[in-house]
């Protein structure tokens, strides 16, 4: 079987832009994949969220991120990318994040030029670190990979929020120099933007969509004819599925009629693998279900 990230290898050799939603745990995640895409990402602001319920500003340990990693890539067959954040300290973090990663199960880790405690990229407050911090996280995350780590290097800069879109560009062209296999420029705010980032850095380029946020929200077809290899929507599941919890908590709270707005028992179970425990389950006298 091939490694997670030789599965992502061969999808971003394919001449077509992969629309990922973004998991935040491993329900989530499975759903994704049982909707029928070909990959997704643990994004950090929905893990953060789901896990702790704190926001995205660096509460997260590495060990609770790497656990979170790990949970996700277990329930699913398709290529799992994952949110490193910074890296989680210097140049000798990156290693071990990276090597974590992998380990976990995670065909892609994302490494950023952030300082830290990191930022939501659409949220106020933003700093990047020095070029040649940025650099230093992106070389130690590359020679991770050279070290054994089967594992491709997402590389974001959000440096278009305070320095500008030509030094954004300027350290995304380095990270591919130093190894990295995805860029992600984030929060380019005009369709313009977007254009020269594909047009002036080499290979996968990512996108990164928020409704709601800096970047424009494109159609799928004009995101490829950009140049974008993948469309990442972070909040999206996470959005939807707390608008629909809090609806529904309210509707109990005053008792209205709510059966309508529920997905109903049998694909409920069916979704989170119960018919498949019971298939293989089956085959063990001892461990077959009671009727």
């Amino acid at each position: 079987m091939p490694s997670p990230a030789e599965k992502l290898r061969v999808l971003l050799r394919q001449d077509k832009l992969h629309v990922m939603p973004c998991c935040y745990d491993a329900l989530s995640a499975k759903l994704i994949e049982q909707a029928g895409f070909d990959l997704t990402f643990m994004s950090g602001f929905a893990a953060s969220a789901s896990r702790i319920g704190q926001p995205d500003l660096g509460l997260m340990s590495y060990g609770e991120v790497v656990d979170q990693v790990g949970n996700i890539a277990d329930a699913i067959q398709m290529p799992l990318l994952a949110d490193g954040d910074t890296g989680y300290g210097n140049a000798m973090n990156v290693r071990r994040t990276v090597s974590g990663f992998a380990k976990a199960g995670a065909a892609a880790v994302m490494i950023e030029d952030q300082v830290a405690p990191k930022r939501c990229g659409h949220t106020p407050g933003k700093e990047v670190v020095s070029r040649e911090e940025a650099y230093d996280r992106v070389r130690a995350a590359a020679d991770a990979r050279e070290a054994g780590a089967d594992i491709l290097i997402l590389a974001r800069t959000d440096a278009r929020h305070e320095h500008g879109l030509a030094e954004a560009i300027e350290r995304a062209a380095k990270f591919s120099e130093l190894g990295a296999d995805i860029l992600f420029v984030e929060a380019p705010k005009t369709v313009a933007e977007m254009e020269t980032v594909c047009r002036e850095l080499p290979g996968a380029k990512m996108a990164n969509i928020v409704e709601g946020g800096e970047t424009p929200d494109l159609p799928h077809a004009e995101l490829k004819d950009i140049g974008y290899a993948i469309a990442a929507y972070p909040l999206t599941l996470l959005a939807s599925a707390m608008k629909a919890m809090v609806t529904t908590l309210e509707q109990l709270k005053t008792d209205a009629h709510r059966t309508s707005d529920l997905m109903e028992f049998q694909e409920l179970r069916h979704k989170i693998g119960f018919n498949d425990y019971y298939d293989v389950s089956s085959r063990y006298e001892t461990s077959r279900r009671k009727h």
